[in-house]
């Protein structure tokens, strides 16, 4: 004898996927590292001889283009890099519709919080990442933008650095990190 199941009956052996099905949560924008209102974003503090004079990187991995605000007594840093359309990664890095990689976005987080733990601090030598930490990546940034990065000092010891950075493109947050340096 089959199981017979009768119009009444289908709802007891099918699932309820109505109770089944995620509760919307709703996820609130990220906040900002620091308020910025005020700040000129425009105007170069620190422009590629700086930055070059703190930081090593050359060529291709010169990320970090100008710096726009320096507040040591509160930890803070701007720069940006111009995301450029003749860059090394845009042919393989999804063709056709290139995206800066996150990577990227990371490393020119790290290469800010080394020109603030150099310029700021006062550090010698070579500082180098020392790790990675809550990484979230919110937006595509492509060929055109301007990636700005914000950079908070959260703490400092044993020749080691922690730094939060956040990117913004059009005042969106494209990404956030913490950022470990270490003093090599």
């Amino acid at each position: 004898m089959g199981l017979r199941v009768s119009g009444g009956a289908r709802g007891l052996l099918a699932p309820n996927l109505e109770s089944r099905r995620p509760k919307p949560v709703f996820v609130m924008p990220p906040q900002l590292l620091f308020d910025i209102t005020g700040i000129d974003l425009t105007r170069i503090v620190h422009g590629p001889e700086t930055i070059r004079e703190m930081n090593p990187h050359r060529g291709d991995m010169e990320m970090l283009e100008a710096v726009v605000h320096v507040a040591p007594d509160q930890g803070q840093i701007i720069g940006y890099k111009d995301v450029r359309g003749d860059e090394f990664w845009v042919p393989g890095h999804i063709p056709g519709r290139p995206l800066f990689p996150g990577v990227l976005m990371i490393e020119t987080g790290a290469q800010l919080a080394s020109f603030y733990t150099k310029y700021v601090l006062k550090w010698e030598g070579f500082v180098g990442f020392g790790g990675v930490d809550g990484v979230k990546f919110r937006s595509a940034v492509v060929p055109g933008n301007r990636l700005y990065i914000l950079g908070q000092l959260t703490w400092q010891r044993h020749r080691r650095i922690g730094c939060k950075v956040q990117g913004l493109v059009n005042g969106q947050v494209t990404f956030e990190a913490e950022i470990t340096g270490a003093q090599m």
